[in-house]
């Protein structure tokens, strides 16, 4: 009898929320927002002491960027300047620094920080725009190479940062 109440209060709850309107399970809030668009994220990591510059990357983060907002949104990309919702930036840090050392002073792990600049216009609701940087690590032992775990590195890096702009611009909570 208890389980029956307790699924019995689960679907009401599930009911009201999505009868709502306000809220959808990936936490997206786009108001009266019906497009966005993702202008390129240029590679200005150089230009950070101690940063490094990696070709591909600026495409590969802004097609993450816009991959993440068409699968938690029903909003439609577009490639023009009258889309709702804008996004544009800098890729600004990309930096591999030693993280710990071993008893012979040498380093144990290395970390490749990515930071981004990210600038957010919402043409609906403008109290809503930012300009913010987003940053994320991915630590790995230091008797590898960048090479053999950049792809790796790349993808855990940016799912953290795209979400964490996600969140800042359409999550409502």
């Amino acid at each position: 009898m208890q389980r029956f109440k307790i699924a019995r209060l689960t679907f009401l709850v599930f009911f009201i929320l999505s009868g709502c309107g306000i809220y959808n399970f990936t936490g997206g809030d786009v108001g009266t927002a019906t497009t966005f668009q993702v202008n390129y994220f240029q590679n200005y990591a150089t230009q950070s002491p101690g940063s490094t510059f990696e070709p591909g990357m600026d495409r590969d983060f802004t097609l993450a960027l816009q991959d993440r907002i068409l699968n938690q949104t029903s909003l439609d990309l577009v490639n023009s300047n009258n889309a709702d919702l804008l996004y544009e930036g800098e890729i600004v840090e990309y930096r591999i620094s030693p993280m710990s050392a071993t008893a012979q002073q040498t380093a144990a792990q290395n970390r490749l920080s990515i930071g981004v600049n990210v600038r957010f216009y919402n043409k609906t609701k403008e109290d809503a725009d930012f300009e913010k940087r987003f940053s994320f690590f991915y630590d790995y032992p230091a008797n590898s190479q960048l090479s053999s775990v950049k792809d790796e590195a790349h993808e855990v890096i940016f799912e953290r940062i795209t979400q964490d702009i996600f969140n800042e611009s359409l999550a409502d909570w």
